[in-house]
C-alpha cells in the first residue's frame, strides 16, 4: 500500500491542522474547516488562524441523525471574502478551473487529494499530437457519484467521451460551469442514483473503458433511494465489473469514511475482479507546515 500527496497545486495548501480543524488556502483566501481526524495540537496559536482566515465553518449544534450525508453549519466571514471564487489546476497540457464557493455543508466545490486521480486519468487517456499508435485505453468514462466533477474534467481534458452521474441537480449544475470555466465541452450528464444507473447500463449491454467513483459514506438519490457505503459497495463493485472493459479497463476508486481502512477497496476489487497486475491502494494526504500528515481518506485503482 502507499501513501499519496499531490505536489502539482498552486493555488492550494494546507497551512495548519488540529484539535479537529484545518487551515487551507483556496487560491487568495484562506479558510477554517472541521477535520474529524486532526486530533492533535495546532502548530500555530489560534490568534494566527482567526489573522490569517477571510471564513470559518462552524457546524450546527446538536445530533447528526443516522443515514445523514452532511451536517449543516454556516460561515463566519471577515468582509472581504466573496460567496465565489476561482482557482486553477495545471498538469502538463491539462487546464482546469474551479469555480469554489461557500456551502451550508462546509463544501466549497473541490477535494484538492483527488488531484493525484486526476493525473493518473490524464495520463491514461491522453494521446500526444504525434503519437504513433492508439492507447491502450480507449475513451469512453463513467463518473459515478461525480459531485462537481474533478475527475470529469480531467477525462474530458484527455479526450474521453464522459458521462457524469450524480444525484444532486445543483452539484450537476455547478459541474457544468467548471467545465465551462476549463474551455471544455460535451460532458453527458446523468441526475439519478448511482446504483439504478448503474443497473440499468447493465440491462442495456453498456460497457466503459474507464470507471471512476468516489461514493459518500450515506447518500439519497432523486426519489428518496438511500444509499449506505457498508451496505451497498460490494453489490456497485459486482456491477462495475459487468460494466467496465474486460481486457483494456481502468478503475479508480476513492472512499473517505471514518474507519473504513485502505485494506477494505483493495479486498472488494480482489473479490470481484480477481488479482490484477499493477493494482495500487493506500490513503491520499496533505503535509501542513508543521510536518503533519493529515489522512484524507483511501484510493484503489488500476488498468488493465
Amino acid at each position: 500500500m502507499k501513501i499519496l500527496t499531490s505536489t502539482d497545486w498552486t493555488e492550494y495548501e494546507l497551512i495548519d491542522t488540529g484539535n479537529r480543524e484545518k487551515l487551507e488556502r483556496f487560491g487568495k483566501y484562506i479558510l477554517i474547516r472541521p477535520e474529524p481526524q486532526a486530533v492533535w495540537q495546532k502548530s500555530l496559536p489560534e490568534t494566527e488562524w482567526e489573522k490569517l482566515s477571510h471564513a470559518r465553518y462552524v457546524r450546527m449544534k446538536g445530533k447528526k441523525k443516522t443515514g445523514d450525508e452532511n451536517e449543516r453549519g454556516t460561515w463566519v466571514r471577515k468582509p472581504k471574502m466573496p460567496d465565489q471564487w476561482t482557482i486553477g489546476y495545471k498538469y502538463k497540457q491539462m487546464h482546469l478551473n474551479f469555480r469554489l464557493g461557500l456551502t451550508a455543508f462546509g463544501h466549497i466545490g473541490v477535494f484538492p487529494e483527488q488531484a493525484i486521480n486526476w493525473n493518473y486519468i490524464y495520463d491514461l487517456l491522453h494521446v500526444t499530437p504525434d503519437a504513433s499508435r492508439v492507447t491502450r485505453h480507449a475513451s469512453r468514462v463513467l463518473n459515478l457519484f461525480a459531485y462537481t466533477g474533478g475527475a470529469s474534467l480531467a477525462s474530458r481534458a484527455a479526450g474521453a467521451d464522459v458521462v457524469h452521474v450524480d444525484s444532486v441537480k445543483p452539484a450537476i449544475s455547478w459541474a457544468k460551469e467548471m467545465m465551462e470555466a476549463s474551455g471544455l465541452d460535451n460532458i453527458r450528464w446523468v441526475v439519478e442514483d448511482a446504483m439504478n444507473f448503474v443497473r440499468r447500463e447493465v440491462k442495456r449491454g453498456k460497457r466503459y473503458d474507464g470507471i471512476i467513483l468516489d461514493p459518500p459514506a450515506y447518500g439519497r438519490g432523486p426519489d428518496g433511494e438511500k444509499w449506505i457505503l457498508e451496505d451497498s459497495i460490494d453489490e456497485m463493485m459486482a456491477i462495475c465489473k459487468e460494466l467496465l472493459e474486460p481486457k483494456h479497463g481502468f478503475l479508480v476508486l476513492s472512499l473517505y469514511s471514518m474507519g473504513f481502512s485502505a485494506l477494505i477497496p483493495e479486498n472488494l476489487v480482489k473479490t470481484r475482479f480477481g488479482d490484477i497486475h499493477g493494482m495500487e491502494s493506500g490513503e491520499f494526504y496533505f503535509e501542513d507546515k508543521g510536518k503533519r500528515k493529515l489522512p484524507l481518506g483511501t484510493f484503489l485503482r488500476f488498468a488493465r
